[in-house]
């Protein structure tokens, strides 16, 4: 197993340096320009020529490259071109950790109700709670943010007056509540429906049949045989969302006022903003290459005949 570890963190480096160097081509050769951008309406082909030297942009597209990646290793991800005189790290650190915190708060509703509401309609397969829940998860599943986000505001904010419709002051306060709820209740749906299928399956194994005609316990048979061996796909469904923990969510956190890092990406990107575009490719993919191999090795504790070398 940790020859394995080992041989996909040496592959990090290599996955890194492809990411950025597509986005850097990408970013350069894309249409916009940041120049123009910054300098908006005092845009002159002279004062363009001045700012693209002082940012570097008037260098070939390898030695900015080269020259970024080897600040990027000391621990220096560059300054924004948007936001002058911030460097990129300052700027995205409390902004992902912001959306790390919602992220895990909604991914945390979505594992907690969705995987109990999945088992209890697999094992009340045809029965009016089965077709209830399946439906319900259709229904929540459906609904856009741009609906459930109002329409929570509206009943827990203007009605009822329980709970703040902005602003954010950590994990453990009431302003996560409702923009939790937004991102969780899909969540919820798509988790409870995957249980539900992938438990169904193996309650219709022969191993369960004989665990139950031994004589042990039933919740034993839920416990060691039922659910462990359904939690395989849903593990990876767990694993990818988070990676998606420091992705953010652009709709929700502009809804509800959250301060994370959705808005500073699609900002990013519409203002052509190489290095914190940049950085945040490098976080995203990060984060999902430790995600994958964290359910490569979850996958082994739930399965015993999985094994790595």
């Amino acid at each position: 197993m940790l020859v394995y570890v080992a041989r996909r963190l040496l592959w990090l480096p290599v996955l890194l340096a492809s990411v950025t160097f597509v986005t850097f081509v990408l970013g350069r050769y894309g249409p916009g320009d940041p120049v123009q951008v910054r300098l908006g309406t005092k845009y002159t082909p002279e004062a363009a020529a001045r700012l693209r030297r002082e940012m570097g942009l008037d260098r070939p597209l390898l030695v900015q490259y080269v020259d970024y990646i080897r600040k990027a290793l000391q621990g220096n991800l560059g300054e924004s071109y948007t936001y002058p005189g911030r460097s990129v790290a300052s700027l995205i650190g409390k902004k992902i950790w912001v959306s790390a915190q919602l992220g895990f708060a909604a991914l945390l509703i979505g594992v907690a109700l969705g995987i109990p509401l999945g088992l209890l309609a697999a094992y009340r397969q045809g029965t009016w709670l089965d077709t209830a829940l399946v439906s319900g998860a259709l229904f929540f599943y459906s609904m856009p943010v741009f609906i459930t986000a109002p329409f929570l505001i509206l009943v827990f904010a203007v009605k009822l007056h329980l709970l703040p419709t902005s602003g954010w002051q950590g994990l453990f306060s009431p302003h996560i509540v409702m923009p939790a709820l937004v991102m969780g209740l899909p969540g919820v749906a798509g988790i409870g429906r995957l249980t539900r299928a992938s438990a169904m399956e193996v309650l219709g194994q022969d191993y369960v049949r004989t665990a139950r005609a031994k004589g042990l316990p039933e919740h034993l048979v839920q416990s060691r045989h039922v659910l462990r061996n359904a939690m395989i796909p849903i593990a990876t469904v767990i694993g990818f969302s988070l990676a998606g923990l420091v992705e953010g969510a652009f709709i929700t956190e502009t809804l509800f006022g959250i301060p994370g890092i959705g808005r500073l990406a699609v900002d990013s990107i519409f203002r052509r903003d190489y290095p914190v575009i940049t950085a945040l490719t490098m976080i995203f993919a990060v984060a999902f290459v430790l995600a994958n191999l964290l359910v490569d090795i979850l996958y082994a504790f739930l399965d015993p005949r999985i094994r790595y070398r």
